[in-house]
């Protein structure tokens, strides 16, 4: 079942943070880019899990029945996690009832880390590019991006790498590591606030503190719980940090 649930998780990463353009995120209660997305999730899901099972097509429909409720409602950061809690736990609710999606599909003969690796990619691309989504509908309602004087997507780009930075010190078992990535950060932002105004400063830097905080939690709890995740799966003889 580990197997099966690992396959999905990778299948709904491809298809909503990889294959999904923002066209067709602000489009989607649009019928054609709604169904468009459909045949994404489909195909991502045939391909992970290299079958065609029915319990398949059962997902791809509750996955768009999702996405077109969430279209429903302001596309906050409650209406945002609530979507990505009711995926992943559709996947494993569909995993659960049909344990043997992975062992009976064509990948089943495939090397025994494959799983391993699976996740491992789909937990980077879910701790990083996810992340970045996540943490930017957090911080829309909060007015300005304070960017002007930055470099352009600069912002974006420290975001990515340090949660990318983030999953791999804690796979890595080097938990303590983070405690210096926050460390240098604040050094280098307060450097960079320490003229102008006092209140514009003080506004600059609440929102970095909500931005930081909000993105280092999500790698943290991301990277643990692909940890979780990869001790369920088949042991390798390679010792792994436990979640």
């Amino acid at each position: 079942m580990i197997e099966t649930i690992v396959a999905l998780f990778a299948a709904h990463v491809l298809a909503d943070y990889v294959f999904q353009t923002n066209k067709m995120v602000t489009r989607k209660n649009e019928l054609p880019f709604l169904a468009y997305h459909g045949v994404i999730v489909l195909g991502t899901a045939i391909l992970a899990t290299g079958s065609i099972a029915i319990p398949i097509f059962i997902l791809t429909g509750l996955h768009i029945l999702t996405d077109w409720i969430k279209t429903q409602f302001n596309d906050g950061i409650e209406a945002h996690l609530s979507d990505q809690i009711v995926h992943l736990a559709t996947l494993t609710a569909v995993a659960a009832f049909a344990p043997d999606i992975w062992s009976e599909g064509v990948w089943a003969p495939a090397p025994e880390f494959t799983p391993h690796a699976m996740l491992l990619i789909a937990g980077a691309i879910y701790a990083t590019r996810a992340g970045g989504f996540a943490v930017g509908i957090l911080m829309t309602p909060y007015g300005p991006s304070f960017s002007k004087d930055s470099l352009p997507g600069g912002g974006k780009m420290i975001g990515l790498l340090e949660r990318g930075l983030i999953y791999v010190l804690v796979l890595a078992g080097l938990p303590i590591g983070i405690g210096f990535l926050v460390a240098a950060k604040s050094v280098l932002r307060f450097e960079t606030a320490k003229e102008g105004d006092a209140a514009e400063n003080r506004k600059r830097s609440e929102y970095i503190i909500i931005g930081t905080l909000a993105s280092f939690g999500w790698a943290i709890l991301v990277s643990l719980a692909i940890l979780f995740l990869l001790a369920q799966l088949p042991d390798l003889g390679i010792a792994m940090p436990k979640p």
